[in-house]
């Protein structure tokens, strides 16, 4: 009986090193990595470690208090009349105390102050005194606070479209760096945040 000698022709792997390459490098390029995003904030400087800390009083009506529950429930109001609201109400509620359009002894002071324009000219503005203090709990999860400060952010961006508009002639993003620096001096962004509160349940 005949015993066939011919041997099996080797596989040639070099092609498949390339195409694993190949592979390898189409998924580095056509993947997307999940980046977090934080919230774009100007903080203002530290001061010198021998400087004493001074306490700012605000008046009541220059307050709007929002408090986030553990439970995502949203209170917000003057410091003696908080209600529960719903996230497509705050933008509203802010805006109308940023605004104060009626002067109503219960919302913020305005005070006239001159503001210089990139012409060299000075604007009057009415500059309100409000501040909105947004306070948490221990147990309030990232996802409402984000939500909450995007409300309260466009509030503040609504105003200062309308400033612009009503002053230039078109939309906050829109104008100079010039132009932007004076409506947001006209309209400064006023937001603290609070330390983290305890609430018993």
């Amino acid at each position: 009986m005949a015993i066939d000698k011919r041997k099996t022709p080797e596989i040639n792997a070099g092609s498949q090193a390339d195409i694993a390459f190949l592979l390898l490098i189409f998924f580095l390029v056509a993947t997307t990595m999940n980046t977090d995003t934080g919230i774009a904030r100007v903080l203002p400087p530290m001061p010198p470690e021998d400087q004493e800390q001074e306490e700012v009083k605000i008046k009541d009506r220059n307050l709007f208090l929002v408090l986030i529950s553990g439970s995502g429930k949203i209170m917000a109001g003057a410091i003696s009349n908080q209600e529960q609201i719903d996230l497509s109400q705050l933008k509203d509620r802010a805006k109308e105390f940023i605004v104060n359009p009626l002067d109503a002894d219960n919302l913020p002071e305005k005070v006239a102050k001159e503001i210089e324009l990139p012409d060299g000219s000075k604007w009057t503005y009415p500059v309100s005194e409000g501040v909105i203090s947004l306070q948490t709990t221990r147990d309030t999860d990232y996802q409402s606070y984000i939500m909450v400060q995007n409300e309260l952010t466009r509030a503040f961006n609504e105003v200062r479209d309308e400033v612009a508009m009503r002053k230039f002639g078109v939309k906050y993003t829109d104008l100079s760096e010039e132009e932007r620096n004076a409506v947001a001096k006209a309209v400064p962004l006023k937001i603290s945040e609070a330390e983290p509160r305890n609430i018993q349940k």
